[in-house]
């Protein structure tokens, strides 16, 4: 069995080591070891975008999937190309079940006061009575639970709270002021339960704290992300209360109060809890406490930074709620930008009145560095509840002032009893080397670059003559410079005449036709006979004149190459015409166009032959025009596959003899299908002036003859227009000067879909190009993409979990898919798909910040994420358990990615501007096209 069949479902199994620490010391009992994503029961796509509000509630899909998911598995949230949002009321996450947050998504709490209120109609409202608000997310009973991801939950706590002038923190200030209670929710509590995880997940803006762990028997929380900011009043990051078995490891926590607050409450004492290489940021420090009065005991905090906390390590209590705290071990400690680096005191509040007197015991500090001077408190009740500390190894920044009181200290094995009070124990001062690199940046969640720029050096390797110098295997490229803007199709005034095409003139059969492909016929005769005859003769030129010629235009490898052309300098006034689209029946299509190909050669016959037999034609049969040739060229041509074109009718239907539909199935509804208006299938050096080429869905197809083979087109001042994957294919195609229009009969576009081969140097380029619309609201509304690569004849997805039970997709020779098991080669793993855009024009139909989309949405078959680089290529295949070097076979990494090949999609100098829509875009150039 291969490792991605061992690892799919998106689990990640990055077992890295477990945390050892002597049985006799402080620390969680349990054996602890990085965690790992649990399976998929569902996968929910997000459908808002916060920047424009978030106007829908997503609570009852996300509580519906998760009653609904079988224990031991997960409901993973994901992101939706630009719409990453989920925002909801709150949760309750049951017994076994876990909650997944994608990189690229958050779930917002709603803050809608009124959800959160448990009956007394007081959430959101500052009262003498506080708690009165349910929290975010609740864990309560259950075994097992989670939530994980590289996602966000977001609490929004300065956020105005809905109906009220004030945010959730702005009213925790106010009650502050007015001394009574704010009502106000935490963002996730877990109460009475046992082994839950927190797994890499990021918790930002809670209203109150963001994490706490009640009354509870194993809790781990690894690599957790908790970022709220400093003056975002009673924001703890993670509270352990009562509750026993805690790890908190590899985590970076800022926030406006405790960074963590271990409380030992009337409902039990707090033991066993390993704190382990942990960052911490602004916040209150390292916290024991207020709450000790059933005792904090056995806690180990090993390899912490503190950077800026207001405390750094502190215990804290009084009389009206102290306890026990002893067994307490701080190792391998760096605390710098600290007012009280070290602060153990048990007159926490000095007004509070009882007898629940704190006492603080066997506290041992090892390796502990204060690197700023700050105040050092070891302030005990009174002399009979001393507290008894130990230093090992530790140092105190200099001119640290102290407050100590009633303390027995072992200080390096060198006894002090403070009896009453005293502010000049000697430290050692000296700055230790351990902490040098102790201290990190808080590792911000910067989100994908959706809109990657080539640097000034990057963008030369997209120059024509670059893009265009070879051909060939991409393994073995053949060096031929082509520059076509050197050729007489560009600069001619006249080009020469072999034959004329002409529907209203008598057709002669040699020279003068009345069909285009009669022309082409004969012209590719006439190329065989004169290179046997080794005539000097390079090339045949077919001339149009104006007119619509309604018929397929097939063109076979030939002899010589052709060059089919108007006189006329409006393309639009030139034009092969006709109507075909992917579901069309092969009867229909010999019904249509047979009689077209009765008397041709048998090379073209070929190409329609290949076809006729077919249940449905498919998207590359259904090209209006079909090249095959080398060389080809074309200039001052409307190229159009007439399908839906005249008027799209939503409510069309049409009988299953003539659509395609199986026998017996209700009809099929024509709205669009895939109808290809121009084809170049393997021909190299293909070029189009002025041309135009017209279509909704996969208007113009580009494709090699093999995979990584290159092949180039080259089009110049010229137009294409669709509106879903309208220029595709995995050749090299170069866009000069050209516009490039999306039409929004659709409520999403794409531009491009590319499937180049990860090998092939280029894919897509366009250059000096107007990327246009056609006014339309959905185009308006600025959700268009440039593209989105094709994942070439998938089968099933190994980038993500799809809604099946059992699903797995495993690497294999061939592609297939049969529930819930699939298979996926390596040919379709490596079409990634290359565009880039330079020094164009791309109007407000395009999303500005997330113009390239993923193929499909997560949690469906044909699901693949957008890739930028080799390098995100590389990253997804480990991340789902592929290794490139040994499941792909590549020799190397370095030779699958030179320079341009490691580029899949990026811009360069483009601006993006409002365009106005052509006046007319079936009879006009863009404007600026020279």
């Amino acid at each position: 069995m291969t490792r991605i069949e061992k690892q799919h479902h998106l689990v990640l199994l990055a077992l890295v080591g477990t945390l050892h620490v002597p049985a006799a010391q402080a620390q969680d009992t349990r054996k602890v070891s990085e965690p790992s994503m649990p399976a998929v029961c569902t996968v929910l796509t997000a459908t808002q975008v916060y920047a424009e509000g978030l106007r829908q509630l997503d609570t009852t899909k996300i509580q519906a999937a998760l009653n609904a998911c079988p224990a031991g598995q997960a409901v993973q949230l994901a992101a939706n190309n630009e719409k990453d949002s989920f925002h909801s009321g709150p949760l309750q996450i049951p017994s076994g079940v876990g909650l997944i947050i994608d990189r690229d998504a958050t779930l917002y709490a709603s803050t809608d006061a009124n959800l959160y209120d448990k009956g007394e109609k007081t959430c959101g409202v500052n009262a003498e009575k506080g708690r009165t608000c349910m929290p975010f997310i609740t864990i309560e009973k259950a075994k097992g639970s989670g939530i994980y991801g590289d996602g966000v939950i977001d609490g929004q706590g300065g956020q105005l709270v809905q109906g009220k002038t004030e945010s959730w923190w702005q009213m925790a200030r106010r009650a502050q002021r007015e001394k009574n209670e704010h009502n106000i929710p935490r963002l996730i509590e877990i109460k009475k339960s046992q082994d839950i995880t927190f797994y890499r997940i990021r918790l930002r803006n809670s209203p109150n704290f963001h994490v706490t762990v009640s009354q509870s028997d194993g809790f781990t929380a690894w690599g957790v992300k908790i970022d709220t900011p400093s003056d975002a009043r009673n924001t703890d990051g993670i509270d352990p209360i009562s509750s026993r078995n805690i790890t908190i490891a590899h985590s970076y926590i800022r926030t406006g109060d405790d960074n963590i607050a271990i409380k030992g409450g009337n409902s039990g004492a707090t033991e066993n809890v390993s704190i382990i290489n942990n960052h911490f940021y602004s916040g209150h420090g390292m916290s024991i406490g207020s709450e000790t009065n059933s005792g904090v005991r056995r806690i180990l905090v090993r390899n912490l930074s503190l950077d800026g906390t207001t405390s750094g390590l502190r215990i804290k209590s009084d009389v009206s709620r102290g306890g026990v705290v002893e067994q307490v071990r701080y190792e391998d400690v760096c605390i710098r930008n600290s007012k009280r680096p070290i602060d153990l005191d048990t007159r926490y509040d000095q007004k509070a009145l009882g007898d629940k007197i704190p006492l603080y015991r066997d506290i041992v500090f090892d390796r502990v560095h204060s690197l700023s001077p700050g105040r050092i408190v070891l302030r005990a009740y009174d002399a009979a509840h001393p507290m008894s500390l130990e230093f090992r190894q530790s140092s105190i920044a200099a001119n640290s002032p102290q407050l100590i009181q009633f303390a027995n200290l072992n200080i390096d094995q060198k006894k002090i009893t403070v009896a009453d009070k005293a502010d000049n124990i000697v430290w050692n001062t000296a700055i230790a080397a351990s902490c040098e690199h102790r201290f990190t940046e808080f590792p911000a969640h910067t989100p994908i670059n959706f809109r990657p720029q080539l640097t000034s050096q990057q963008a030369q390797a997209y120059t024509l003559e670059n893009v265009l110098r070879t051909t060939g295997p991409a393994d073995k490229p053949v060096t031929d410079p082509w520059n076509p803007l050197e050729d007489n199709l560009v600069k001619a005034a006249n080009l020469p005449i072999d034959y004329v095409v002409d529907a209203n003139a008598v057709a002669d059969g040699k020279t003068r036709f009345n069909t285009v492909q009669a022309a082409i016929n004969q012209a590719l005769l006439d190329g065989r006979r004169l290179v046997a005859e080794q005539s000097s003769k390079q090339r045949l030129f077919i001339l149009l004149k104006p007119g619509t010629y309604q018929e397929l235009l097939y063109v076979p490898a030939t002899a010589l190459p052709i060059t089919v052309y108007s006189n006329e300098s409006d393309a639009t006034k030139t034009k092969i015409a006709a109507s075909a689209h992917a579901a069309l029946l092969g009867a229909a299509y010999i019904h249509r166009y047979g009689a077209q190909f009765a008397q041709v050669d048998s090379s073209i016959q070929e190409m329609y032959a290949s076809l006729k037999d077919r249940p449905v034609i498919g998207t590359s049969g259904s090209a209006i025009a079909w090249i095959r040739g080398h060389g080809f060229q074309a200039k001052n041509i409307t190229f159009q596959n007439t399908y839906n074109k005249d008027q799209v009718d939503t409510k069309a239907e049409c009988p299953n003899t003539v659509c395609g539909a199986t026998a017996g199935t209700a009809p099929v509804v024509v709205v669009q299908h895939q109808a290809v208006a121009l084809m170049v299938e393997g021909a190299d050096k293909v070029q189009f002036e002025n041309v135009r080429v017209l279509g909704f869905q996969d208007t113009l197809f580009l494709k090699s003859s093999a995979i990584a083979h290159t092949a180039r087109s080259f089009f110049h001042r010229s137009y294409v227009e669709g509106n879903v994957d309208f220029i595709f294919g995995d050749t090299t195609a170069y866009f000069y000067r050209s516009e490039i229009k999306s039409l929004g009969d659709r409520s999403t576009s794409y531009v491009t879909a590319p499937n180049t081969n990860v090998r092939t140097p280029y894919g897509f380029v366009f250059n000096e190009v107007n990327f246009t619309h056609d006014g339309s609201a959905n185009a308006l509304a600025g959700k268009f993409y440039l593209g989105r690569q094709w994942f070439h004849t998938q089968k099933c997805t190994p980038y993500a979990t799809i809604n099946v039970a059992s699903y797995r997709c495993t690497l294999s020779d061939v592609d297939g898919y049969q529930a819930p098991v699939g298979t996926i080669s390596k040919k379709v793993l490596e079409t990634v798909g290359k565009t880039v855009i330079l020094n164009s024009k791309i109007g407000q139909h395009i999303h500005l910040q997330h113009p390239w989309a993923d193929w499909n949405k997560k949690g469906s078959l044909a699901f693949r994420p957008v890739q930028f680089s080799v390098a995100d290529y590389l990253r997804n295949l480990t991340q789902v358990g592929l290794q490139p070097i040994q499941h792909l076979g590549y020799d190397s990494l370095d030779n699958l990615a030179p320079a341009t090949s490691g580029i899949f999609l990026s811009e360069f100098n483009n601006t993006h501007v409002p365009l106005q829509p052509s006046a007319d875009s079936q009879k006009t150039m863009p404007t600026g096209v020279k």
